[in-house]
């Protein structure tokens, strides 16, 4: 997969985080569908267009990503029901911050925000996630003392696309 290329204008933080919020709502009124899989993060895509990738979630127990970010997209997550632990790393003080996401909180990141996002309480979490320009390319990292180090670059539109063995890259 390659960068798509693209002459339209990223949404705004602002307009992204609206954007999640109103998804968010419309999946609480039983507009979209949710399912739940103990084995893998469940995923579906509800837009994708030159200006915005955006995704339905679900995270069971246990379930997260990798330290990443988005490769150049902005984006918002908006939790629809349940909790997220989000591990996001500060620049300038070199360490990562853990704070819990509840249903109805929304992140509001630009395209050098790294974190790790994942499920810590035995109830199913569901969150929508919105990339703008659309999502193209994913960065996975490792901390190492106070220092962050990329692991591996990965072409993909899927945000939820298998990790690379990042064991084997560091």
């Amino acid at each position: 997969m390659t960068a798509r290329p693209t002459t339209v204008a990223p949404l705004s933080l602002a307009e992204l985080g609206s954007l999640t919020s109103s998804v968010a709502d419309d999946v609480r009124a039983g507009l979209h569908e949710v399912h739940a899989d103990s084995e893998s993060r469940w995923h579906v895509r509800l837009r994708c267009d030159d200006e915005v990738d955006v995704w339905l979630i679900s995270w069971t127990q246990e379930q997260g990503t990798q330290l990443h970010d988005h490769g150049g997209s902005s984006g918002a997550f908006t939790v629809v029901s349940g909790a997220l632990s989000e591990a996001v790393w500060t620049p300038g003080a070199e360490v990562l911050t853990e704070t819990e996401r509840v249903e109805g909180d929304s992140v509001l990141f630009g395209e050098h925000y790294v974190h790790d996002v994942r499920n810590v309480h035995a109830e199913t979490a569901v969150s929508v996630h919105a990339y703008s320009p659309p999502l193209s390319q994913m960065n996975y990292y490792d901390v190492d003392g106070h220092q962050l180090t990329r692991l591996a670059s990965v072409w993909t539109d899927d945000p939820e696309a298998p990790a690379p063995d990042l064991e084997a890259a560091s």
